[in-house]
Parts: C-alpha cells; sequence; structure tokens
C-alpha cells in the first residue's frame, strides 16, 4: 500500500449518480464523443426508433425538420409511446422511456413490442434527452394526443392530454446541450445521407426532409430496396453486370439480403447493416460475405477453366476490386460491440451468411456465363496488377536495404524521433519547401516539397501509382506502407500537414493528395492524423507593422480597425511569397497557427464524393459543381 495515500478515504466519498447524471458526466461512454459525429448519433438514435416501428409493421413515414433554433424533429406514423403509470416506476411509461436507462420495449424473451430491433440497449432516447437543453415527445396514442416537457433529461411538469384525436404516432424535438457538445449546428448532408440511406434498406417506407434553415426538402421512397441502394451507389461509374446481383434467404430465423453489382474502378464499396444499423466496423456478417465472394468466384473460374491449374487461387483483394456490394441481416439477439454499434459479434451468423451467399451466387454464375465472365475477367486483372504491385513494393523494399538513408533525398527530416511529438509538411514546388524549411523547427517539424500534381489514383491501379515518384516519397517519409502492407504503428509523423497555395492549383493539389490518403492510407485520416494549414490571404502592412488576414471578411474587418489610409495590401498567391519569419508566424508555428484536422465522419459520403470529382464520368461532377457553385469560396477570378 502506498504510504502517501491519503488514510480518510471513506464511504462518504464514493459517488452515486442518480437517473441521467452519468450520461451527462460522461457522454462519450453513451455516444462516443461530443464532437460532430456525437452530436449526430442523438438523431440516430431516435431515428432508429421510428425505424424499429416500421420494421415491425406499425409505420410507413417518418419526417425530419431542422429548425431555425438548431432544434430537430423526428415524426412516425407508427403505434405511439404507451402513457399509462408503469407498474414498476409509478410514472407514466412515457416519461419512463424519456429518463431512465435500459428501459424501452425492446427486452424480453420475444423482444417485447419488437421482434427485430436495432436499439437494443434501451438507452437510446434517454440519452438524448440528457443531452438536449429541452426536450419535447408527443404521441398520438389510442385516440387522444399527448405532450411532455423536459430540461436537460428532468420532465417539466405531468404528461398533458391535449385532446382527441385520429392521428397516431410519436413525434420527438430536441435541441443539443451546447454545455455538453463542442458543436450543435445539425450538418444536413449527413442527416439526408442517413435517411436516403433508411429508405434504400426499408422498401416502402417513405422518408421526407426538411432543413427550416436554408429552405432544403427531399422525399425518399425506394421500391427496389438494396438493389436500388447499389445502383444509386454506382451511378457514377461504368458496371461490368448492368443488374446487381440480389441475394435474400431466411435461415435459423437470420433474414439475409445482399447485392453485388461490379464496376471499372479499382476500388471496393461494401456495406453492411444488422437491423438496419450501419456497421462500419463490419462483423460476423461480412466476414461470411466476404468468404463467400472469394470461393464463389474461385470455385467457377476453376470450373471453367478460366484459371489453370498453374495459376494460384484468386485472393480476397482480387474479387473485391471494382465490387459495390452490400449485405444486410436482421437478427432477433444482435451482439453489437458498444453503444455506438459499429460492430456486429454474433458467431453464428458468419456461418449462416457464408452459406446462403455461397449457393446463391454460385447459381447465379452458372446460369449467367456471359456476365460471370466478365466479373472473373475484372478479377483477373486484379490479380495481375497485384502482382505487379508487389514487384513494385519488393523492388521498393531492395533499393531501400542497400542505401545508406532509405528517406527521400527531398525531406528536411526533424531530429526527434517520437511520432506523436513530429509533425512533416507536405509543400508544393522547391521555392515553397526552401521557405518552409528555413520557417520550421528542426527538433519536430520536417519539411517534404513535392514536385507538381500527384497521379490522380481514381483513375490509376496501385502498381501504377507505387511507379509515382512523388507519391513514393510520401510512402516512404510516412513509413506506414501502403496498401495492404499499410501499418498506422509504424507512423514516424502523427501529424501530417497539407500547406498548399491558396489558388486553384493548390486546392487541386491538396485535392488530389487527399484522394490518395482516402484510397490507400485511410486510417491516417480516421486516427486525425492529418491536417490543412490555413495560411493567411493577405499581408496588410502599416507603418513598420504587419497584420493579416484569413479572408476578404476578415480583411475588411482589419481595415476598418486599422484604417484604410497609408496601407499597402498585399495578397499571397502562393507561400513563396512570404519570407520565412511571416510564414512561420502565420502558419507553421504551433502557438499562433490555425490548423485544420480531417476526420472521415460518413465513409459513404466521402467516397462518392471523391468518385463524383475525381473519377472518369465528367457529366457527375459537372452536376456537382453547379449544385454547390453557391458555396465555393475563395475562388481565383
Amino acid at each position: 500500500m502506498d504510504k502517501n495515500m491519503a488514510p480518510n478515504y471513506t464511504a462518504d466519498q464514493i459517488q452515486v449518480l442518480e437517473g441521467l447524471e452519468a450520461v451527462r458526466l460522461r457522454p462519450g461512454m453513451y455516444i462516443g464523443n461530443t464532437d460532430v459525429g456525437g452530436l449526430h448519433h442523438l438523431f440516430q438514435e431516435v431515428v432508429d426508433n421510428s425505424i424499429d416501428e416500421a420494421m415491425a409493421g406499425y409505420c410507413d413515414r417518418i419526417d425530419v425538420v431542422i429548425y431555425e433554433d438548431g432544434s430537430l424533429s423526428v415524426r412516425d406514423n407508427g403505434s405511439g409511446i404507451p402513457v399509462e403509470i408503469h407498474s414498476k416506476t409509478n410514472i407514466s411509461t412515457l416519461e419512463t422511456v424519456l429518463t431512465i436507462l435500459h428501459a424501452g420495449g425492446k427486452f424480453g424473451q420475444e423482444g417485447g413490442h419488437y421482434k427485430v430491433s436495432g436499439g437494443l440497449h434501451g438507452v437510446g432516447v434517454s440519452v438524448v434527452n440528457a443531452l438536449s437543453e429541452w426536450l419535447e415527445a408527443q404521441v398520438w396514442y389510442n385516440g387522444r394526443h399527448y405532450r411532455q416537457t423536459y430540461a436537460r433529461g428532468v420532465a417539466q411538469g405531468p404528461v398533458e392530454d391535449l385532446g382527441a384525436t385520429e392521428e397516431r404516432g410519436t413525434l420527438i424535438r430536441f435541441k443539443p446541450d451546447a454545455q455538453i457538445f463542442k458543436t450543435t449546428n445539425f450538418q444536413a448532408e449527413i442527416i439526408v445521407y442517413r435517411l436516403r440511406e433508411l429508405a434504400f434498406l426499408n422498401k416502402g417506407i417513405t422518408m421526407t426532409f426538411e432543413d427550416r434553415r436554408t429552405k432544403r426538402h427531399h422525399r425518399f421512397l425506394y421500391k427496389g430496396g438494396i438493389v436500388s441502394y447499389v445502383n444509386y451507389l454506382n451511378r457514377n461509374k461504368t458496371v461490368i453486370n448492368k443488374n446487381p446481383i440480389y441475394i435474400s434467404g431466411t435461415r435459423d430465423g437470420v433474414e439475409v439480403e445482399a447485392a453485388i453489382q461490379y464496376n471499372d474502378s479499382y476500388t471496393e464499396t461494401m456495406l453492411s447493416f444488422a437491423n438496419n444499423i450501419h456497421t462500419h466496423e463490419g462483423g460476423t456478417h461480412l466476414v461470411g460475405f466476404r468468404s463467400a465472394l472469394t470461393r464463389s468466384i474461385n470455385d467457377y473460374a476453376r470450373r471453367r477453366n478460366l484459371l489453370k491449374n498453374s495459376d494460384e487461387n484468386l485472393t480476397g483483394d482480387d474479387v473485391r476490386e471494382g465490387c459495390t456490394a452490400l449485405v444486410s441481416v436482421r437478427v432477433r439477439d444482435p451482439q453489437f460491440e458498444g453503444q455506438t454499434k459499429t460492430k456486429l459479434g454474433n458467431s453464428e451468423i458468419r456461418g449462416i451468411v457464408e452459406s446462403l451467399v455461397n449457393e446463391a451466387l454460385s447459381s447465379f454464375l452458372e446460369e449467367n456465363p456471359a456476365e460471370a465472365k466478365r466479373i472473373v475477367e475484372k478479377c483477373m486483372q486484379a490479380a495481375r496488377a497485384r502482382q505487379a504491385a508487389r514487384r513494385a513494393r519488393e523492388l521498393t523494399r531492395r533499393k531501400s536495404a542497400l542505401e545508406v538513408s532509405s528517406l527521400p533525398g527531398k525531406l528536411a527530416d526533424c531530429s526527434l524521433t517520437d511520432p506523436e511529438l513530429c509533425e512533416i509538411f507536405i509543400v508544393e514546388g522547391d521555392s515553397a519547401g526552401g521557405t518552409a524549411k528555413q520557417s520550421r523547427d528542426r527538433r519536430f517539424q520536417a519539411v517534404l516539397p513535392l514536385r507538381g500534381k500527384i497521379l490522380n489514383v481514381e483513375k490509376a491501379r496501385l502498381d501504377k501509382i507505387l511507379s509515382n515518384a512523388e507519391i513514393r516519397s510520401m510512402i516512404t517519409a510516412f513509413g506506414t506502407g501502403v496498401g495492404e502492407d499499410f501499418d498506422i504503428t509504424n507512423a514516424r509523423y502523427h501529424k501530417i500537414v497539407l500547406m498548399t497555395d491558396a489558388d486553384v492549383d493548390g486546392a487541386h493539389i491538396r485535392t488530389l493528395l487527399l484522394t490518395f490518403f482516402y484510397r490507400y492510407m485511410r486510417p491516417l485520416l480516421e486516427q486525425g492524423y492529418v491536417y490543412i494549414a490555413l495560411p493567411p490571404l493577405y499581408g496588410v502592412r502599416k507603418g513598420k507593422d504587419i497584420h493579416y488576414a484569413w479572408d476578404d471578411e476578415e480583411l475588411e474587418q482589419l481595415l476598418e480597425r486599422i484604417g484604410r489610409s497609408g496601407v499597402m495590401i498585399q495578397r499571397y498567391k502562393g507561400l513563396g511569397e512570404m519570407n520565412a519569419e511571416q510564414l512561420w508566424e502565420t502558419t507553421m508555428d504551433p502557438e499562433k497557427r490555425t490548423i485544420l484536422q480531417l476526420t472521415v465522419d460518413d465513409a459513404i459520403l466521402a467516397d462518392d464524393i471523391f468518385t463524383t470529382l475525381m473519377g472518369e464520368k465528367v457529366e457527375p461532377r459537372r452536376e456537382f459543381i453547379e449544385a454547390h457553385a453557391a458555396e465555393a469560396t475563395n475562388i481565383d477570378i
């Protein structure tokens, strides 16, 4: 025992958190974080309850509204939350559901009110209530309209009876608490993607969205279900099999749906869902699906002599290249890892999915030989490219082993070796590189200049990508490897800062770099290692003083403050126009700079944007630019 430990550790020092206090004290335990992801998790918890109503057959319409005051509501036409006094809590069932953790209609041997459900923990809507400045619940139940309001999880009065009604359903409207969240601004794009996703997964259910801040409206209704979803994901790509392969079946009470369509791109898009919950980290259903896909295609290729005896089997990476696929399961008792439900853990699901998909896919390939042959040829091309990429990597490794220093010659490295303390600036051109090397703190800041624009990896396979000198320099400098060799634990820097010029070319280079990171080094983005430097757009000199402005609005405010007479304004088109002292002061000094950390909050949305902006098809890119032109800033005319 530590002799220095205070001797007066008593029972009175044990804290007992009552009601929803624990949620407010440790919100991250329940919603992951208090940033953008956690904020939108509140929306997902509420909408998941309405989706459970839809899966149970009680509702066919869900309406979501963002209001001018920043609050959000979800309304469904389901059965409504009961309001009678609950036998165990002695308060109304509505208040019980909204204020007590693990209270809901999803427990018991037969799942209570629901046969299949996503919100199994029963903490969803009560957590939303706890983390909201205020929440209003309206219920249309058994011919009566009821209402109750809350403030930070505490009921502000009893349930009100507002009179008779012929409607039915539930409305939850809440305003996230600014005391809890770093941002309370709902992003319409994230919500629209989730609602569209739910409409795909639940064919015949109407989902509507209204953003009263911007007058934006959407209505989603898909009768084709997940087949429509796969068609949507591939809408900007050239497909190999025109109609997605659709697989469905039930085994041991588990419902399985899958849809598969190949395209001519070099990346895979595989989405998995369990009870409508997007399992971002996959799980046993995705493992079973991938295994069946690899096995079925290899077996077919062998039977049809498309793969010779001397050929090695196609790998999982080979058969997934250019594959857009979705697997969705509905399980009575799903075991999710954590409240945020990102991975399915039921061990029995793997075998069920694998056998169902293997049987159905094998039958499709036999019955559709022309499409099957095109799919196998696509996979064999991927195998040849994989072998070429392996030879390129081996050549790179052999060169590195023979050289005295394996780091790129253009890299000005830092002296510290602890990755958590080190950062690397990726700059364009020798001019900016020279200034950055003079500006930096050599102890912990490295600089790697790139010559010109790197390869657009959206239009190239890994073997071609590895032949690009600038990309090879980055891979070597980062130390992580790339593609299947990638290992984030070997990262030499925990801050990778893209420091490009504030013009169109600089933005293009930044986009090319982000496309490469997203496609082949995604964990760097997921772990928050990638940043964008924000150098000032203007330098304003008045007398001996120099001031900086980062945009036109800030420039106007600065001029109003210091006066417009006797000032000299310089517009920085490139980093090379600053001297070393200015670049350090404005952009590289950790004490004064502003850098933007990049994360991947929605991988599907990110994938879609990269495909649209960097892919082969011109028309989707033109439509995107026209739709978002009004949002663009800092455009050089």
